[in-house]
């Protein structure tokens, strides 16, 4: 039987020059495209941290860490998406075992 749900962490890292309202933008569409896939268990926002290595000359990042549980083709989407969006340094999605 095919899984109906499962449960995924998302990390992911904004560039802090969006400023507070682009941050706050990439966030909330993030949220969106989780709570369209499935439920929103989770949202902590980690804020401005250094990188353990320069991305684009940049050596900081604004972390975001979503926990979710959502439909089997969530990771697929939510990573096209995080490719093409401008301001997304690196992304992060990993499948939690129950």
């Amino acid at each position: 039987m095919a899984k109906l749900s499962a449960k995924y962490e998302v990390l992911y890292i904004i560039d802090p020059a969006q400023g507070e309202e682009g941050i706050a933008a990439l966030v909330a569409k993030f949220k969106g495209i989780v709570e369209e896939h499935g439920t929103l268990t989770s949202i902590e926002e980690w804020g401005n941290r250094k990188l353990a290595y320069p991305i684009n000359d940049l050596t900081e990042g604004y972390y975001v860490y979503m926990t979710c549980e959502a439909k089997p083709e969530f990771p697929a989407e939510a990573d096209r998406v995080f490719k093409i969006t401008e301001g997304i340094l690196r992304s992060l999605i990993t499948g939690v075992e129950e």
